[in-house]
This record gives C-alpha cells, sequence and structure tokens, in this order.
C-alpha cells in the first residue's frame, strides 16, 4: 500500500531541487563523456548528433530545471541516451542499496 502511494510521487517532490539538478548535470556529463570513448564504434555523424543534442541539453539545463515535469524529461531523454551510452549497465553492483 505505502509503496503504490509512493509512486503517485516524482523525485522533485522528495529531493531538493539542488540535489536533483546536479544529479542530472552530472548523468548527462557521464553520457557525453561514455559517448566520447565509444567514438571509434559509431559513424562520425553519428556522434556528433549525439554529441550536440548532449551539449545542447547541457546549454538550456538551467532553464529545462525551472519546467514543472523537468524531472520527467530528464528521466526519458536518459533512457534515450543509455540506448547508446550503456552508461546504465556500468554501475556498480556493490554500491547499490
Amino acid at each position: 500500500m505505502a509503496r503504490a502511494a509512493a509512486a503517485q510521487y516524482s523525485a522533485s517532490e522528495f529531493l531538493p531541487g539542488a540535489v536533483l539538478s546536479d544529479f542530472y548535470r552530472e548523468e548527462f556529463l557521464k553520457h557525453l563523456e561514455f559517448l566520447r570513448l565509444q567514438r571509434e564504434y559509431y559513424s562520425e555523424p553519428a556522434v556528433a548528433r549525439a554529441e550536440a543534442a548532449l551539449d545542447r541539453i547541457l546549454d538550456q539545463f538551467e532553464a529545462l530545471c525551472t519546467m514543472r515535469d523537468a524531472d520527467q524529461l530528464f528521466s526519458r531523454l536518459l533512457r534515450s541516451f543509455d540506448l547508446v551510452t550503456g552508461v546504465s549497465g556500468l554501475s556498480d553492483p556493490k554500491k547499490a542499496h
């Protein structure tokens, strides 16, 4: 029952804005780093488009943070980038709670 009630709330309702924005900024930077490390596996135009998209997000990051559904937007974008970079599969299972 408590789990269902908690599912109705977004992360932004539980975490201070600065903590949440720092987390998302670091995640986008991590994807950018991994994209650059994997450059040899993708065509140059594909990498350039992905880098441009990440740069655009980071350039507009503060404005995006003020959006009402910023956490949902960031989550959706990060999942999309993760399909290419695979960053989520690289987390250390020993650090998981």
